[in-house]
């Protein structure tokens, strides 16, 4: 099993579920409103108020072979929109 989790702008977010959903992952989850410091500086806590740029973290789990399909979806939104994946091995208890 594989936890894709991705951190793009909330702005985007419609693009990023509807890939994910045509890609074949069973589901996912969306933490809107996430703030921290990347390479490209911090997101201030005042922009929460606005929602202007917010980032949202999705989450989804996934058997790898959707991996690849999701890879093929997400990374040209990634390329033009910016955000940032990342895939890691995940054990259901």
């Amino acid at each position: 099993m594989k936890r894709v989790d991705v951190v793009v702008s909330e702005r985007e977010l419609g693009p990023i579920l509807k890939a994910i959903e045509v890609a074949g992952a069973a589901g996912y989850s969306v933490m809107k409103h996430v703030t921290g410091k990347g390479p490209h500086g911090s997101v201030s806590e005042a922009m929460d108020f606005s929602g202007l740029g917010a980032n949202a973290h999705v989450v989804t789990f996934c058997e790898p072979e959707v991996v690849e399909q999701l890879r093929t979806k997400l990374k040209p939104l990634l390329d033009y929109y910016g955000g940032v994946a990342y895939v890691s091995e995940a054990e259901m208890l």
